[in-house]
């Protein structure tokens, strides 16, 4: 009797039928499943499923036997075989051990943790800083936790899926404004009712095409309307503005922006995500942002690696210096050879050449590689429909010789697939 109260609807004491009704829940993507296999029956290689054997470099690796340049890991400043940065996490592995098998809000909060988070408020100049376990929880915790079922989030229709997702797990009201568009963001800030708080999502650099964000104008319309600005500073970190903190610091807006969010698999060069920010009331979020309290704190060995690199990125000014020598030569050098581009002039470390179909892309991809260049290949619903496009992300540590190589292969490839004539 005990028990069945304790119990009431114990799936032991229903009868389990026949047979099972409804369908296979994968039938949904029976489509994509059919694309895929009608590619690879084609006789190229799977754009999605490449494997690295060796990595030498932040710019060499080994990919099927073959040395191949590495055009497409977003390690943007090299850091991953820094020597300062690998020793930091060999001395914290044998320190603290491989991880902390807890979240940071109980046992997962280490020296280390607080350490980064120092170096991320000495980096920024912001007086509070939150850790996650990677750059996709810090978007999701922040974006579900901050507004309410009351509040609007305004975002930017080209933002990252964790920025989208982030908005789905919370309860605010979403309202999209045409990408880039100041005058389409402040159109519909206008048109919001006088109730509720306003959060606007913004990005300094967006990762598929590689355009930056008109900052300055659009953080002015936001405060025009009273609303709190989140700038996602993944791929800006490290490479823009005088320290190195983003699209933001070099738009001038620094004391305007209420959230900056990013990443350590970029330009740290190591795995993480982090908001910084100096809202008086910040702390808060440790003990109510699900995606950071219901989650495995970082383990001790990469806080200290992306603590060692965020104090050495303060200083790179000659790396940001090189990777835009290297991002410039690039776009100009396919723009000559008659690539179609998605920026008119090189506006990041990020340079998209856009082709005409799935098939002429995945087929400039897998000839690149045989070439010996990697390069990743995007199509929908990662960028706009119906486009398609070939992604090269540069980074500080490729030599002016391996540029040249690069455009060579382009060259090569580009004439060889009738790309370019």
């Amino acid at each position: 009797m005990t028990e069945a109260l304790l119990n009431p609807m114990d799936p032991a004491d229903d009868p389990l039928p026949d047979t099972i009704p409804g369908q296979d829940l994968f039938s949904k993507f029976d489509a994509l499943i059919a694309e895929r296999e009608a590619l690879l029956d084609s006789g190229v290689r799977d754009p999605f499923g490449l494997v690295m054997e060796k990595v030498l470099s932040p710019t060499l690796a080994i990919v099927k036997g073959k040395e191949t340049i590495l055009l497409g890991t977003y390690n943007y400043m090299g850091m991953t075989f820094d020597p300062d940065v690998i020793d930091a996490g060999k001395r914290a592995l044998d320190e603290f051990g491989s991880g902390t098998t807890g979240s940071r809000v109980l046992n997962g909060t280490y020296q280390g943790h607080r350490e980064c988070e120092d170096a991320l408020k000495d980096f920024y100049g912001t007086e509070h800083a939150m850790v996650f376990s990677t750059g996709y929880q810090a978007n999701l915790g922040l974006m579900s936790t901050i507004a309410g079922k009351e509040d609007y989030i305004i975002l930017d229709a080209d933002s990252h899926a964790s920025i989208y997702d982030g908005c789905a797990l919370g309860n605010a009201q979403i309202v999209r404004f045409r990408h880039n568009s100041v005058e389409d963001l402040d159109r519909r800030l206008g048109r919001l009712p006088a109730e509720g708080g306003r959060l606007v999502v913004l990005e300094g650099v967006y990762s598929m095409l590689g355009d930056i964000a008109p900052l300055a104008e659009m953080v002015k319309v936001a405060k025009k309307h009273k609303a709190m600005v989140v700038v996602d500073e993944a791929h800006g970190m490290g490479f823009f503005g005088a320290n190195g903190r983003g699209v933001f610091e070099e738009a001038g807006v620094e004391d305007q922006v209420d959230f900056v969010v990013g990443t350590f698999s970029k330009s740290v060069g190591t795995v993480g995500g982090f908001i910084v920010s100096n809202h008086p009331k910040f702390e808060v979020l440790r003990l109510v942002c699900r995606p950071y309290v219901f989650t495995a704190s970082l383990p001790p060995s990469v806080v200290a690696t992306a603590a060692t690199s965020i104090r050495k990125l303060k200083y790179a000014g000659n790396k940001r210096a090189h990777l835009w020598e290297n991002s410039k030569r690039l776009h100009l050098g396919l723009r000559e050879l008659g690539f179609e581009l998605a920026t008119p002039t090189a506006q990041s470390a990020i340079i998209a050449v856009l082709l005409p179909d799935q098939d002429t892309t995945v087929r400039m991809w897998q000839a690149l590689l045989e070439l010996g260049v990697y390069v990743n290949m995007a199509r929908p619903p990662a960028t706009p429909a119906g486009m398609y496009l070939l992604r090269c992300s540069l980074c500080a540590d490729h030599s002016s010789e391996q540029v040249g190589e690069i455009i060579a292969k382009f060259e090569a490839a580009g004439r060889a697939m009738g790309v370019i004539s």
